[in-house]
């Protein structure tokens, strides 16, 4: 059990405490400063497992993702504004403090796609976009230049913010759609997409994130590809940890734990071709929630400085009944 006297908990509960007694989490000098610090703290890598937390530090770190979830809402929703600005948006995203973050992620989560994709998707969904919608933007401009993306997300005004950003842009303005609806909500549309991102921080808990990823199993077309965006180590204080086994319905292909800067870890997973609740139906007698294992879950850790090249760390196979 990992509890408050590991230097790097106590260093984070810290921060928590500094944090959670601002005013407001808008983008300020002490608001940066501290999610400076903790970003830091969390980024080198580091064997704890979040999962063996104590129960008081695991309460803590719930609500630290909440508040980085929040934080990092209005400082997206802040540079949109600056960028919306602009006569040509696109222009300036280097403005944004961040960006080379999302042109590396982007970059990894392409290579990645490209790996387990026999053809270019021409539809992309994009769960969870905000009002700064980066991935979207830096795939379609620099990776998928044929494709068109669907943008979700909750919040009108984030969506307001960010078609602000694409709207003057002659290729963009076609190929960008936004969609204010909350994805629980969204049916057999999403058995339109070749391929489905689900954003970080929707579904700030594990029981939340699993509901959004059943949702999905259910409405997605049959081998359609969900990538997702997990956090591993002492980065799971930031975000979401979302576990291969949590992906009813889907075959996990990947799980890719990045080195450098960049915060997330990145799951591929394909939906499974045939519906889980026909598999093996007549020989077993069972019922919907059968799931079967998955022919590989690789875990591989990124080098940015080997381009993209992964080492492999763990390889499961296939176990027949």
């Amino acid at each position: 059990m990992v509890c408050q006297k590991e230097p790097l908990v106590q260093k984070v509960c810290d921060l928590y405490e500094q944090i959670s007694s601002l005013e407001s989490l808008k983008p300020s000098k002490d608001v940066d400063m501290l999610f400076t610090q903790l970003v830091l703290t969390c980024i080198p890598p580091n064997p704890i497992d979040v999962n063996k937390l104590c129960k008081k530090i695991q309460e803590m770190r719930s609500k630290l993702i909440r508040l980085c979830g929040e934080a990092e809402g209005h400082l997206e929703s802040h540079f949109s504004a600056i960028l919306g600005s602009y006569e040509n948006p696109l222009d300036h995203l280097n403005l944004f403090p961040y960006y080379s973050n999302y042109l590396k992620l982007s970059h990894l989560e392409f290579n990645i796609l490209k790996q387990h994709c026999t053809n270019v998707p021409s539809k992309v969904a994009f769960v969870g976009s905000g009002p700064l919608p980066l991935t979207s933007i830096v795939l379609a401009c620099n990776h998928l230049t044929a494709t068109s993306f669907h943008n979700y997300d909750i919040d009108p005004s984030a969506n307001s913010k960010a078609l602000q950003l694409v709207t003057s842009h002659p290729d963009l303005s076609s190929r960008m759609f936004f969609h204010t609806t909350d994805i629980m909500d969204v049916t057999s549309e999403l058995q339109e997409f070749d391929v489905v991102f689900l954003a970080a921080l929707v579904g700030m808990d594990k029981e939340e994130k699993v509901k959004v990823v059943d949702h999905l199993a259910k409405q997605m077309a049959p081998g359609a590809i969900l990538m997702l965006r997990s956090a591993h180590g002492a980065r799971a204080f930031l975000y979401p940890v979302i576990d291969p086994c949590d992906l009813r319905g889907f075959e996990v292909l990947s799980v890719f734990h990045p080195s450098d800067e960049v915060v997330n870890s990145v799951v591929i997973a394909r939906k499974y071709s045939m519906p889980i609740n026909s598999i093996d139906h007549q020989q077993t007698g069972l019922g919907s929630m059968i799931v079967l294992p998955n022919k590989c879950c690789e875990i591989l850790a990124f080098n940015p400085l080997s381009h993209v090249t992964m080492v492999e760390e763990l390889a499961v196979e296939e176990k027949h009944s």
